[in-house]
Formats: C-alpha cells, sequence, structure tokens
C-alpha cells in the first residue's frame, strides 16, 4: 500500500481505539524507562484527538519540558507554558523558542510506525525536517494497534530509536540499543 492508502487505514483504526486507555497504558511503560535513563530535557507534543496523550508526565515525571511549534516549513522548540491556537487544530507554546540542543529526547506522534522505527505521519515531513537536524534519542508513541510490521519509507524519513506502545518501551528493530531482529517484540 502507499503511504495515502496507509493513513486511510490509521485512520479508520485509530477511530476504533480507547485512547485515554491506552495513554494510561503507554505512561505505566514509559516512566520506569525514563528513570531508568533520566531525561532532563523533554520534547513532547501537544496530542490531536487521534493521538495518545502524555502530558500527564508534565506531573509524573520531574524534567524539563518543552513543546514544538510549526513556523514555516520547521519546527521550533519552546518550554512548555502558555499555549495558543496554532495550524492544524494544535495548541502550541507561547513561550520563546529555545535552542534545541538543550533537548535529550524527542517523543514523537504518529498515525502509525513500524518496528524499525518508521513513521506514518500526516505526510507534511515536520518531524522529518527537524529530526535529521537534531541528534538526539527518539522515542515514537503509537499503540499496538497501529504498529505495522513495515511501512513504505522515502529518503527523507527519519527513523525513531525507541518505540512506546501500551506492552512497554522497546529499541526499534537493528537499531545500536539491543533491537535486532525482534527488538524486544
Amino acid at each position: 500500500m502507499d503511504k495515502a492508502a496507509l493513513r486511510k487505514e490509521a485512520r479508520a483504526r485509530w477511530r476504533t481505539l480507547d485512547r485515554k486507555a491506552l495513554s494510561e497504558g503507554v505512561l505505566e511503560g514509559l516512566l520506569p524507562w525514563l528513570r531508568e535513563r533520566g531525561f532532563r530535557d523533554i520534547l513532547l507534543y501537544h496530542p490531536l484527538p487521534h493521538e495518545l496523550d502524555l502530558l500527564p508526565l508534565l506531573e509524573r515525571y520531574p524534567a524539563r519540558y518543552y513543546l514544538p511549534k510549526v513556523a514555516g516549513k520547521g519546527l521550533t522548540v519552546h518550554p512548555f507554558g502558555p499555549l495558543a491556537p496554532g495550524p492544524f487544530g494544535l495548541l502550541e507554546p507561547t513561550t520563546p523558542p529555545v535552542d534545541p540542543r538543550v533537548l535529550d529526547l524527542v517523543v514523537v506522534p504518529g498515525l502509525a510506525f513500524d518496528r524499525r522505527g518508521y513513521r506514518l505521519g500526516h505526510g507534511q515531513g515536520y518531524y522529518d525536517r527537524f529530526l535529521k537536524e537534531v541528534q538526539v534519542p527518539t522515542l515514537g508513541v503509537i499503540p499496538e494497534a497501529l504498529l505495522f510490521p513495515r511501512l513504505p519509507q522515502d529518503p527523507w524519513d527519519q527513523r525513531m530509536d525507541f518505540l512506546a506502545t501500551e506492552k512497554g518501551v522497546f529499541p526499534t528493530v537493528g537499531s545500536d540499543d539491543g533491537g535486532g531482529e525482534g527488538g524486544g517484540w
């Protein structure tokens, strides 16, 4: 299937899921993983209606949190703070931007992921352009129901280092962090 058909299928799958329960399941596995690694400066995202909501991390895991903001064809990084409506129905920060090199983890939503860590987004390329420039660990967040064996890949697609699902956090298949074939699945 091409990416347009996969986006349609992924959106249909999302409509059948209990996003609140899945968000809590992902958080339960994510918290010990974060504590073990000690991440301190984390780029989160403000969830769209079909995405998992990880904002409870703000109260459950002590760190400095940031949110992305669409700026032209890219993303800028802003300390978590007051929000205002932005493009695509997103709530975006109103705080001044900071250098993305402060980050030590980028948490990325998606319509779907595959076990290699490739992401199916909305097709605008914001995260791919951003991740190409910011060299820090990346964590894709997705329900198991939206984890495909393999997604089509374009040369500009950026691969996640880890994936978090309601079953836990795993290195992506073939990653240098012990993913190998199977990646913990």
